[in-house]
């Protein structure tokens, strides 16, 4: 039975003082009570050690929204996987479809940050999604199959790994794939993953369904049989909305 995981992607959202007042309220409704399915807050990084240090005491995991695939050297802006597990994080967002669309994250790039976040240690959740215009073109398939096998080339152990199934037409625009668009999505992508890992691997993986999910919807999609949880957007920015989404998966 796998472990369902819910994680709130803060984005480019709350200065630190604004980050530390929603982790206390979401740290207080988490605290150490709740063991059905994992919960991971992502803020800025800016506020990543004081929100780390702040959520100590609960199990709430630590994540970061990305990281670089070199552990130190002249990368103006940028923050090392290393750094990232020095302050405390468990987990690293990489590949969202926003890093892939606005920074040039090409899947070779999201190879090369996945191995280096695996190598410091940090759990990784790999994102994946097809644009509306590739859906529409009934290209859906091969996209993600090309980002999970492009995604993982050369990765021996995906122990440590989840895979976020995003598409990008979901994401921010209030539109969510139905129950069934997400669940053969996921489904296709447990597939690729035995294809390449074996039937037992695949069966362990958890992917998270993102895209506009809410406290109203989340239930039903966490009720697919191939839907591990989610990474939640906007709606993670209130401990309440949430904390709904969270309570949908157990």
């Amino acid at each position: 039975m796998r472990t369902k995981i819910v994680v709130g992607n803060w984005k480019m959202n709350n200065s630190v003082a604004e980050s530390l007042e929603l982790a206390t309220a979401i740290a207080e409704k988490v605290g150490k009570g709740i063991h059905c399915c994992e919960v991971g807050i992502a803020p800025t990084f800016l506020a990543l050690h004081e929100v780390g240090k702040l959520i100590e005491w609960s199990d709430i995991l630590l994540t970061a929204q990305n990281c670089h695939y070199e552990n130190d050297g002249a990368f103006t802006g940028e923050v090392s996987a290393s750094m990232l597990a020095a302050v405390g994080c468990r987990y690293v967002i990489l590949g969202h479809s926003e890093r892939r669309q606005f920074f040039g994250d090409t899947s070779a790039i999201v190879n090369r940050k996945v191995k280096k976040a695996l190598e410091q240690g940090l759990r990784v959740i790999l994102c994946v999604g097809e644009t509306l215009q590739e859906r529409e073109s009934g290209v859906t398939g091969s996209v993600i199959t090309g980002q999970v096998v492009e995604g993982l080339d050369g990765v021996a152990d995906i122990s440590s790994l989840v895979i976020a199934y995003e598409p990008v037409w979901a994401i921010g625009t209030g539109k969510t794939a139905t129950s069934a668009q997400a669940e053969e999505v996921h489904a296709s992508i447990r597939a690729t993953v035995a294809g390449l890992y074996g039937q037992t691997a695949a069966d362990h993986l958890r992917i998270q369904y993102g895209g506009s999910v809410k406290g109203s919807n989340a239930a039903e999609l966490f009720a697919m049989p191939n839907i591990d949880g989610g990474l939640i957007g906007g709606a993670s920015l209130n401990a309440d909305d949430f904390m709904a989404i969270v309570k949908a998966a157990c």
